[in-house]
């Protein structure tokens, strides 16, 4: 992507000063030191009930290009309440930039109005408005709604953001407007007037889309300008619209001629060196120009072709380097992901196979292949929110501050109209995924959390048992006993601090915490939640459901109970998450299986007499471990590492008082070995015949508890009715989600197809697909087709 340094009409192109260049130094700098993440779920359907299975795709791109993004192995996707407290959570697997998974959501949640937000370790670095989330509605159709009655108790706020940023003396300038209601989060109606001091009417203002619109007018003096806006209920507010300033700058943007776009800075410093512009779209600089203003006025000429697809974020910098102004501005996809969905007819009889031929292309009869998701739901009145569009988020309210309510309405329509109403959006909003001050602070920004790019980090504390201080260079080891042999180690940082970088850590484990008990002996352990703690101010409406939901709210509760009680064998089936089934260590020097050998009773009989490789020594009271150094062909001086299941035990004398009849399999590594920076003279490993420890006695020091890893695919269910018999079948079949695919991918001729039955419940049905390409491109379908009773 080249950058474009523009062309001014006023004054002359100092492309070459050395604060140009600098600016752009240290943007570029921060770019790569800040790199960004965009995360984005595809989930199945808007509304659910308590005890359904809600399913969901992630999507990780790069924040600038939006291209698939291999940085982070996992995902955090939440669902929390009103109050942001979380309800369910998983840590999800990703692999080149995608992942799939699920929650049941508990019998026990309230019916209300949800959130549904995911995002990775790297992200909690940044903003928590930059995590993605999607509100849901969730019914408990086993506990009586008891909804208060629907009153108006609408109260309304209105915020004015002037063009540019700031208000000036004297500077015709463009005003938007965003008026809602405070209760819903939603765009209201009403009609308002700016009164100067005098109470003279100098503007009046109606919205356009959405509470969203702008008005112009030219401040005359320095002194409070107040909005009288009048909503449909009554309703009256009055609201100061920002300081007007005596001295400052403004900026404003027209698209004059087709094709090109003016910006222009206007300042009432006459005195006022040059004036800097930088245009940017996520975080990847588009355009630079310097300009000298002339009589306080610097134009610059801006070619729409130059700019990339969504945002551009124009800021007019001083002669200082001190930002004064800043617009942004929306550029079209000129190229998306087109997607054809082509359903096998119209309508079905109940129980019927659905055929679905998919066709992916960046224009026609140019196919691409893509990765999709599809879910396929019955429409009902329990379903007030809009599922999130791929396109609307990656390209515009991803980059945006606050909540835009139905983004993908702006893809939708065209026109004057429909391209006005989008740059109100952007006079409206504001894009803060970094601050000036960093850009051009002389310190590298310092990040509290490290991308995942291996796998799930485990992060500790370590601490003094009788001070509570922290405990510095210590080492700490965690490990999950079992026959998959996993083991990690880490050195507290001096704030204690320890990180494990454990890799395919898949379900819930028992994970052991200690340190080497016979050095250290005096130190607590405990692991930190790995869930964000930011949450954004972003309200959730009440829910509001009326006594027509009345039929929806049985079928769902039908569903859901059917489901439960004829097809729960199938709704807790998962895949094999694939995981490599060697040893941390990987294929070990000696491998013994105890059976194959006459069995002792005491361990220091089997590793005298079976295992040459390991001499056992006594000293001072005390049983050694001394092992072969086989590339040497001499034994080491120091202790190995030993495991039981892979937990790690520094007390031989323990191991050796171990019943060895408990034993199953002995692995032993003749060599040194390296895991990170801690060095073990050889490895002895002892594997139980169930992986649990077999009541092998743990130090009380160490820390034990149950820990969450990734979470295992659960396997989609639907029945099928290929024959009579099935279709004949007396099992109730009250589906609301028919069919869900989280990884449907095309082809290079860009073709797929699914197939899929539909259920007992007549209806509309919607089949909603999105997905990307491989280059970034986003894109989604969404079509219906009807349910119809056999007469």
């Amino acid at each position: 992507m080249g950058l474009a340094l523009l062309q001014s009409t006023a004054g002359d192109v100092l492309g070459q000063t050395a604060s140009l260049p600098n600016l752009l130094t240290n943007f570029k700098e921060h770019g790569i030191k800040s790199v960004q993440e965009k995360v984005f779920l595809h989930l199945d359907r808007p509304s659910y009930v308590s005890g359904d299975i809600l399913w969901f795709k992630v999507y990780n791109v790069e924040g600038t290009f939006h291209t698939p993004f291999d940085l982070s192995k996992v995902a955090y996707v939440e669902v929390l309440d009103a109050e942001q407290k979380p309800v369910v959570q998983g840590k999800v697997a990703l692999k080149y930039g995608t992942g799939n998974g699920s929650f049941v959501l508990p019998t026990s949640l309230s019916a209300g109005n949800y959130t549904v937000r995911a995002y990775t370790n790297w992200m909690k670095n940044f903003s928590p408005d930059y995590y993605f989330e999607q509100p849901i509605t969730i019914i408990n159709t086993f506990q009586p709604l008891n909804l208060p009655p629907v009153t108006d108790t609408a109260s309304f706020a209105i915020q004015f953001f002037p063009e540019g940023g700031n208000l000036v003396k004297g500077f015709t300038s463009k005003v938007a407007f965003k008026g809602v209601n405070s209760n819903t989060g939603k765009g209201a109606n009403f009609q308002g007037e700016v009164l100067d001091q005098s109470g003279t009417t100098v503007a009046t203002f109606l919205p356009s889309k959405l509470g969203i619109g702008h008005f112009s007018f030219t401040p005359t003096i320095s002194t409070d300008y107040t909005a009288v806006v009048r909503f449909p209920n009554g309703k009256v507010v009055r609201q100061k619209l920002p300081v007007v300033q005596e001295q400052g700058y403004t900026l404003g943007l027209e698209e004059k001629k087709p094709g090109e776009l003016v910006l222009t800075a206007r300042t009432s410093d006459q005195q006022q060196g040059s004036l800097y512009l930088l245009g940017h779209t996520r975080h990847a600089a588009i355009v630079a120009a310097t300009a000298q203003p002339v009589n306080g006025l610097a134009t610059f000429s801006v070619v729409k072709d130059s700019l990339t697809t969504g945002i551009t974020h124009f800021t007019v910098f001083n002669s200082q380097l001190k930002p004064v102004a800043e617009r942004l501005y929306f550029k079209y996809p000129t190229q998306q992901l087109e997607i054809d969905l082509a359903v096998s007819k119209p309508s079905f009889a109940t129980r019927e196979q659905v055929t679905l031929e998919v066709l992916t292309h960046r224009e026609k009869g140019t196919p691409t292949t893509a990765e999709l998701s599809l879910a396929v739901f019955k429409q009902d009145s329990l379903n007030p929110h809009n599922l999130a569009d791929i396109k609307a988020y990656l390209w515009l309210s991803s980059d945006l501050k606050g909540t835009v309510e139905n983004p993908s309405s702006y893809f939708t329509q065209a026109g004057p109209q429909a391209e006005q109403a989008l740059d109100n959006l952007m006079l409206t909003h504001g894009w803060s995924r970094f601050t000036w001050d960093e850009v051009l602070s002389p310190q590298p920004p310092a990040y509290s959390f490290l991308p995942e790019y291996q796998g799930h980090l485990i992060k500790g504390k370590v601490t003094n048992v009788a001070t509570g201080e922290p405990a510095r260079k210590i080492r700490t080891y965690l490990s999950s006993p079992g026959k998959n042999i996993r083991f990690y180690s880490s050195v507290s940082t001096d704030n204690g601090l320890v990180l494990f970088d454990v890799k395919d850590f898949f379900g819930s484990k028992e994970v052991v915490v200690q340190t080497n008990f016979l050095k250290d002996s005096t130190y607590h352990f405990q692991l930190e939640d790995p869930f964000s703690t930011k949450y954004t101010a972003r309200p959730l409406s009440a829910l509001n459901v009326d006594s027509t939901s009345k039929d929806a709210i049985y079928a769902r509760h039908l569903d859901v109970q059917a489901q439960n009680i004829y097809f729960e064998k199938y709704l807790n089936r998962y895949r094999a998450p694939g995981i490599d089934s060697l040893p941390f260590y990987g294929n070990p020097s000696k491998h013994y299986f105890l059976d194959d050998f006459t069995r002792f009773k005491v361990m220091e009989e089997v590793m005298r007499e079976y295992v040459p490789g390991v001499m056992v020594r006594k000293r001072r009271g005390n049983f050694h471990f001394l092992v072969m150094d086989n590339p040497r062909r001499i034994f080491f001086e120091e202790d190995p590492l030993v495991l039981l299941d892979g937990v790690p035990v520094f007390d031989t004398n323990k191991i050796m008082a171990f019943d060895p009849l408990k034993i199953e399999r002995l692995d032993v590594m003749e060599s040194k070995y390296y895991n990170g920076s801690l060095v073990s003279h050889g490895v002895v490993s002892y594997t139980t015949y169930k992986g649990d420890l077999a009541g092998f006695p743990l130090d009380t020091r160490a820390l034990l508890q149950e820990y969450e890893g990734l979470q295992l695919q659960r396997e989609f269910y639907a029945p099928t009715y290929s024959t009579d018999e099935q279709k004949l079948s007396r099992l109730p079949d009250w589906r609301n989600l028919l069919y869900w695919s989280p990884n449907l991918i095309t082809g290079e001729n860009g073709k797929a197809s699914s197939q899929f039955y539909t259920a007992d419940q007549a209806g509309t049905y919607t089949i909603f697909i999105q997905g990307l390409t491989r280059e970034g491109l986003p894109g989604s379908k969404m079509v219906t087709f009807e349910v119809k009773k056999p007469l």
